[in-house]
């Protein structure tokens, strides 16, 4: 099991769309993906701008099987809604 861990900035006053639309594409697109496990959309209580994406692979090769293409075209799909972000990988090591 891997983790992606996505952090994006994302003004307060736009959270709740930016969320909605990034549910409509990104979210429904990754559910369609072999390995995807789950999605978790965390805010930091610290900084109410940053947003951070938890998503849950069955492994590393699943993740990555996606195509450029593929990633692009969700990229266009989200226009202007669309945000950088910094990733980081985990690996599960134990779950409880």
């Amino acid at each position: 099991m891997v983790i992606e861990f996505l952090t994006f900035t994302v003004p307060v006053d736009e959270l709740e769309l930016w969320l909605e639309i990034e549910r409509q594409h990104w979210t429904r697109f990754l559910e369609r993906q072999t390995g995807f496990v789950r999605k978790e959309m965390w805010r930091s209580q610290d900084d109410p701008q940053v947003v951070h994406a938890v998503i849950w692979w069955a492994s590393t090769a699943d993740w990555k099987s996606i195509s450029q293409t593929e990633l692009d075209q969700i990229v266009a799909e989200m226009g202007v809604h669309e945000r950088t972000a910094s990733c980081v990988a985990f690996d599960v090591v134990r779950q409880s």
